[in-house]
């Protein structure tokens, strides 16, 4: 009997280490009684504290998350652009903080920039109200994790939102430009998906992934003449030079509909490769840095549906112009 009792607690314990890992920080999340679940994406915020510039892009943040009314909004990198970091990100995320909704942030490559590291910085999210950051211990970068949103009725996951470090810059002395996301964050990717579909009797989970630099596979995206396209393209996809296999593994997966990242500051549009969405948030910051999209700065919406492997995406501009609605993939089926 007391054999019996030490497997099954051992067996406990097992489980226990690897749920936590699985779960983490996503508790709370859930589609609504319509069973929608949306998202704000900001990026590129670029915040200098201190800069009246920078008010612009905070102005636009309330207006857009009070109009939009989201379940949870994501910030996909460049969050800040001068020292002191800390006073930068406080308001950088002052409008979501004060609006008590649930928030996540991925870095770029310039928030380590300035007086902070990664780590620090992380750490420093995690204080805030509402932050949902975690990490996945012993995988590079310190932004690798998944939340699951609950179904309506709360019983069981229902969707996954992947988050990635796209790190900063190549650390190759022959590849020049920026970084990628490496072997070991696909490896933890895999895994992670994988424990998912099981749970789920074999059926991936449908999923979306945030982060910073766009994959190459943005490149042949809109080399194909006939690619479903809608939004602004003002400038070549600032890509790493190395492709690591982050969206094939994706495609092999079969649980990622689409990707959204920032870096690209007069790009906003969405895009197809291999059955996947690729999309640009929209550029929020104010007059720091480069920028130039038609009607200004503003931020990418994300609708899901339970049950369903669809997205629903608008980009919301400062002023309350909605621009560029589509609903993936049916709105394909009518391209050109």
């Amino acid at each position: 009997m007391r054999q019996m009792r030490q497997i099954f607690c051992a067996a406990v314990m097992a489980l226990m280490c690897v749920l936590p890992t699985m779960a983490k920080g996503g508790e709370g999340l859930k589609f609504n009684k319509k069973n929608k679940f949306k998202i704000v994406q900001f990026t590129d915020v670029h915040w200098v504290y201190g800069n009246p510039a920078s008010d612009e892009a905070g102005q636009c943040m309330a207006e857009v998350l009070d109009a939009e009314k989201p379940d949870l909004v994501v910030f996909t990198g460049d969050v800040i652009f001068a020292k002191p970091a800390r006073e930068g990100l406080d308001k950088a995320l002052e409008a979501t903080i004060k609006r008590k909704i649930p928030f996540v942030v991925t870095w770029g490559n310039h928030d380590d920039e300035q007086d902070m590291n990664r780590k620090e910085l992380t750490e420093y999210v995690q204080t805030k109200a509402g932050n949902l950051n975690t990490t996945a211990e012993g995988v590079s970068g310190v932004c690798n994790f998944v939340l699951p949103v609950k179904s309506a009725d709360g019983t069981r996951d229902a969707a996954l939102l992947y988050m990635f470090d796209s790190n900063s810059y190549s650390t190759v002395k022959e590849i020049r430009g920026y970084g990628w996301i490496k072997n070991d964050q696909i490896d933890w990717y895999n895994r992670t998906s994988k424990q998912y579909t099981e749970a789920n009797e074999g059926k991936p989970l449908p999923a979306l992934a945030f982060f910073h630099i766009p994959l190459p596979e943005y490149h042949d995206a809109v080399a194909n003449e006939n690619a479903f396209f809608v939004g602004t393209r003002k400038e070549r996809a600032c890509s790493p030079q190395i492709n690591s296999g982050m969206g094939n593994a994706m495609k092999k997966a079969g649980d990622v509909m689409g990707v959204f990242v920032g870096h690209d500051h007069v790009n906003d549009y969405v895009t197809e490769w291999q059955g996947i969405m690729l999309g640009y948030g929209r550029y929020t910051g104010g007059e720091t840095v480069y920028n130039g999209l038609p009607y200004g700065n503003g931020a990418r919406v994300i609708e899901i549906t339970e049950g369903s492997r669809s997205i629903k995406t608008w980009i919301r501009v400062k002023g309350g112009k909605v621009l560029n609605e589509v609903d993936y993939p049916a709105d394909k089926q009518n391209h050109g």
